[in-house]
């Protein structure tokens, strides 16, 4: 008969698990992000914290939400970068998905696989209302997707669009409420609309 220590259980029972959190823009998507990170920090546990290093807005070595909160992060310019510096750890936090190669799928599987928990932060749609990046097949891999909503600035129903108020064809636009506004699907079709005239 083997008997394992308590610690040993809880090593062989570790398990990993993807768990995105997606939606449009202002609906708190890197505050849950950063929420989920602190309790598994307060926890003991080893997390590391990865964004794309073309996000700048706030801070070039922070993940830093709209309402300011914030957490040390690993600005990486491509997703392989990730499996360089995730030795020994717990946890993952991904934030602005979107804005990675495809090959984050890939890296979020073989974390997972082996015992890692990632959790993963993005958006879903670009401005026109279509899938963003590798945030599809995130979705269809993951253990777990929340979508969080923000507030229709037109009409006050729960919103998953991001409008873009500026005049301007690229996919990645880094902005905020100057260049974007959250709206429900009825609001966002009638400002395509007007734009499109």
């Amino acid at each position: 008969m083997i008997v394992y220590s308590e610690d040993n259980i809880h090593e062989t029972r570790r398990r990993g698990r993807i768990e995105v959190i997606c939606g449009s823009m202002f609906s708190g998507k890197t505050e849950e992000l950063i929420r989920r990170l602190k309790r598994a920090n307060f926890a003991k546990q080893r997390v590391e914290i990865y964004k794309p290093a073309i996000d700048t807005r706030y801070s070039d070595a922070e993940v830093v939400s709209h309402d300011s909160s914030s957490i040390p992060s690993t600005p990486i310019d491509s997703s392989a970068s990730i499996l360089l510096f995730t030795s020994e750890v717990d946890v993952v936090g991904i934030d602005e998905a979107q804005f990675f190669d495809d090959g984050l799928v890939d890296v979020c599987n073989e974390l997972a696989n082996n015992g890692v928990r990632v959790i993963i932060a993005g958006l879903d749609m670009d401005f026109r209302g279509k899938p963003f990046g590798p945030m599809p097949n995130l979705c269809a891999i993951a253990n777990e997707v929340s979508k969080v909503h923000a507030i229709c600035v037109k009409c006050g129903q729960l919103a998953s669009f991001s409008h873009r108020t500026v005049k301007n064809d690229k996919q990645v636009l880094l902005g905020e409420t100057m260049e974007y506004e959250p709206l429900c699907r009825q609001c966002y079709l009638q400002a395509i609309e007007i734009d499109n005239k």
